[in-house]
């Protein structure tokens, strides 16, 4: 009722208001994000170019659908704190390998995760823990743990200084 009165009262005013209001709105959902969506790492000697994924919606899809990831790509997951960390393969038609990396990027847990039948249910998917706290998650392409030489306590040197997650 109150902005109906505004309105009869001062049209141009609200109008002006309003306009302000949705732009601001509008602003604030557009702007771009200060993050890069890729990073390019260097391990053993092998340079990756790594998709970031730093908010849940990137969590969760992760690789998903893709039927072909290049010897030299992956996904680098960041969290807002180091917690226990539990990856699936769904509905990722390719092996990956996943590194679980402490706050510092010392390997905490490696998993070699194979590909599941597509459509398979949530639940009866294959859990891959971090068994401790990790605050990162690294996917290559599977087979790159053995390649690589990885090995638990490993630090991997990666611009984690520079990769925040985005809040939901």
């Amino acid at each position: 009722m109150a902005a109906r009165s505004i309105i009869r009262r001062h049209p141009p005013t609200a109008l002006t208001l309003l306009a302000a209001c949705l732009l601001a709105a509008c602003s604030r959902t557009t702007a771009p994000t200060s993050q890069p969506s890729t990073i390019t790492a260097t391990i053993d000697g092998q340079s990756f170019t790594l998709e970031l994924a730093l908010d849940n919606a990137a969590h969760y899809r992760g690789l998903s659908g893709r039927s072909h990831l290049d010897p030299d790509a992956g996904m680098l997951f960041v969290f807002g704190y180091p917690q226990e960390l539990t990856f699936v393969m769904r509905e990722c038609l390719v092996p990956i390998d996943v590194i679980f990396l402490s706050p510092a990027g010392r390997i905490i847990e490696m998993h070699a995760m194979a590909v599941e039948p597509p459509g398979t249910p949530e639940l009866d998917l294959k859990r891959y823990s971090s068994r401790w706290p990790a605050q990162y998650a690294l996917e290559l392409p599977g087979g790159s743990i053995e390649r690589l030489r990885l090995k638990p306590g490993q630090k991997l040197d990666l611009p984690f200084d520079s990769l925040k997650p985005v809040s939901p």
